[in-house]
């Protein structure tokens, strides 16, 4: 989406959301690519740097562990969302700011929206997938008016986002779906775009 369809949406909008935390989807795997690890960890410093809360699925371990080190590593705050069976495996990351425990991955979902004024969807398995697609169709419901921003690392989420636009090519979606998200490269982009057409706290 170009900047001026996004200062379209801004203005469409009772008033310019402040972002002060958002929420990150990702895998608890690493995935086959270093980019990937990479690019979450520089997210979580990039969040912290600009003193933007991260909320995220409190795991220790693959893009949730590195974007989670990423924002400790410059002493951002961050906030873990996890179900308790999940904690009693042991796999959630011991220097969180907080840590919330929930009764189940619904709560969890629901705990995280509250908790957030924008997602960021990193490369992920199924419930990334399952996380993207909510807030997403939420968003296009007017259940949130809150930004969404897609990291397109080495393409990954490109199926998806083709998926996407075959739903508004049979007309199952409306054209102006394709204008409730934000596609972007690198991890550095996610704070520029916040800061230049949201208020960022």
């Amino acid at each position: 989406m170009d900047t001026n369809k996004r200062l379209k949406l801004l203005q469409d909008n009772e008033e310019i959301p402040k972002i002060r935390s958002v929420a990150v989807f990702c895998g608890s795997s690493p995935g086959d690519r270093p980019t990937f690890l990479k690019t979450a960890e520089q997210l979580g410093k990039s969040l912290a740097s600009a003193n933007i809360t991260l909320v995220y699925g409190g795991g220790k371990t693959g893009l949730m562990g590195a974007v989670a080190n990423g924002a400790l590593s410059l002493d951002g705050d961050v906030i873990g969302v996890m179900p308790n069976f999940l904690k009693k495996k042991e796999v959630d990351h011991p220097n969180l700011t907080k840590l919330v425990l929930v009764k189940n991955m619904h709560a969890r979902k629901k705990t995280m929206f509250d908790l957030s004024d924008g997602f960021i969807i990193l490369p992920g398995g199924l419930g990334t997938l399952d996380e993207a697609l909510e807030i997403i169709a939420w968003r296009q419901l007017g259940v949130h008016k809150k930004p969404i921003l897609i990291i397109n690392n080495d393409n990954y989420w490109q199926p998806l986002i083709e998926l996407i636009k075959s739903t508004i090519q049979h007309e199952f979606s409306a054209p102006q779906t394709n204008n409730i998200f934000e596609v972007v490269n690198r991890a550095d982009e996610v704070v520029e775009i916040l800061k230049s057409l949201y208020s960022v706290e």
